[in-house]
């Protein structure tokens, strides 16, 4: 194991959380802006912009779609059972083990791991998840949500927009191409640095149930992976990319949907913030077996 290599990863992702966190405590933040701008400019400018790179082709991915689509579905599957043991509405603890930080931490963990080689692939991996958790996940919580509110997201529209361009032989005219990928190098390092911020105000009232979220996301989604050897034929950057993916901690995005549909998002709260306190060790211990 080359513990500098591992240290490498995971290190600079937390840093950029204790920086926004530790800005967040010294100067009360107001982040709601910059958490809007980066759902409908930044990262939807990331998306578009790795799409449609020279050399992406859709097809090369599409393995890794669907056993990506079956280890977010299939984690809500394996931790039901353990819903009636922790005395926990299934609304309340189901999707945070489905939808996780693919975003925030999967993209910079799989970027500082793999190297640019991996920007396709992660940005992928977003994309399902976050397609999944704007779909299934708002059904689950609220059965009224509007599909064609998700589909008219910034995030998912540049998705089809990208997919769209790179299945012709249509090239982003540089003039195009250099600011949109500009404006999607913010993205990334803003996700981590509002994650810090938003956990000063984190609800930990709930720890016991977190720290069972914290166990129970990465095992669901690791346990799914183990089920679907046998059939899984993926290259081995791919695997390695999916064995990350299905060990991130749940998504904050979780806690705004409980919010807003008022789901206990106090517990909710407690789920998110306390599995993401303890990916460190989880993911410290994937990238080691990985690296």
């Amino acid at each position: 194991m080359n513990l500098v290599a591992v240290l490498g990863t995971v290190l600079p992702v937390f840093l950029i959380v204790a920086v926004g966190f530790l800005y967040g405590r010294r100067f009360p933040t107001d982040i709601d802006t910059a958490n809007r701008l980066n759902m409908e400019i930044f990262t939807p400018a990331l998306i578009f912009s790795a799409l449609t790179a020279q050399g992406f082709q859709i097809a090369d991915y599409w393995q890794l779609i669907v056993f990506s689509s079956l280890v977010v579905l299939g984690s809500g599957v394996l931790v039901l059972p353990f819903v009636r043991l922790l005395k926990v509405d299934w609304k309340t603890f189901v999707p945070p083990m489905m939808f996780t930080n693919s975003g925030n931490m999967g993209i910079p963990i799989l970027l500082l791991a793999f190297g640019e080689a991996a920007l396709p692939a992660a940005i992928v991996l977003f994309i399902v998840e976050n397609t999944l958790h704007f779909t299934v996940g708002m059904a689950m919580v609220n059965r009224r949500a509007s599909l064609w509110q998700v589909l008219r997201t910034p995030m998912i529209t540049a998705s089809v927009i990208g997919i769209a361009v790179s299945l012709t032989a249509f090239s982003v005219p540089q003039v195009v191409a250099v600011p949109i990928e500009m404006l999607g190098q913010i993205a990334i390092p803003l996700m981590l640095f509002t994650l810090g911020v938003r956990m000063v105000g984190a609800d930990f009232s709930d720890w016991k149930l977190g720290l069972w979220g914290g166990v129970l996301a990465p095992a669901s989604g690791l346990g799914m992976v183990l089920l679907m050897l046998p059939v899984m034929n993926l290259p081995p950057e791919q695997f390695a990319y999916l064995l990350v993916f299905a060990v991130l901690p749940p998504a904050v995005l979780n806690y705004m949907v409980a919010e807003k549909f008022a789901q206990e998002p106090r517990r909710v709260a407690s789920i998110v913030f306390v599995a993401n306190l303890m990916s460190i060790f989880t993911l410290f211990a994937v990238l080691a077996y990985l690296l």
